[in-house]
């Protein structure tokens, strides 16, 4: 969860790195956040026929410049463009080799966008 909340205060943080345990936490909760606002719009009786609802909706829009960002600084991680999140928009191939850039492992040592974040966790650490 703290990772979660780490994200939404880096809302419009597109220039530092994130390591993968921290977009993979951040991700995991907001799939989970997102199945029960779609079980609420449910339960209410707001979800139309395509089972999407106002508070999903809701949901969706405000988290989407969050884990846009998250996902920019996790690509920033392996040495690579935030571009490379369009990648993604090609269908079926650019979104499995999106979640294979998402999934590598990141540069150790400082690179072009930033320090190692994982350095950065075991200074606090100790």
């Amino acid at each position: 969860m703290n990772y979660f909340v780490k994200a939404l205060k880096q809302y419009i943080d597109f220039n530092s790195r994130a390591h993968r345990k921290e977009y993979w936490m951040f991700f995991l909760f907001y799939i989970i956040f997102a199945i029960v606002a779609s079980v609420l719009d449910g339960a209410l009786g707001l979800a139309n026929e395509m089972g999407t609802g106002p508070i999903g909706n809701v949901y969706s829009l405000a988290l989407f410049i969050p884990s846009l960002a998250a996902a920019v600084r996790r690509l920033h991680d392996t040495g690579r463009s935030g571009w490379w999140v369009l990648i993604g928009l090609i269908p079926l191939v650019g979104l499995i080799w999106l979640i294979v850039l998402l999934a590598s492992k990141g540069q150790a040592g400082a690179n072009q966008y930033g320090d190692d974040p994982l350095d950065a966790e075991a200074l606090q650490m100790a």
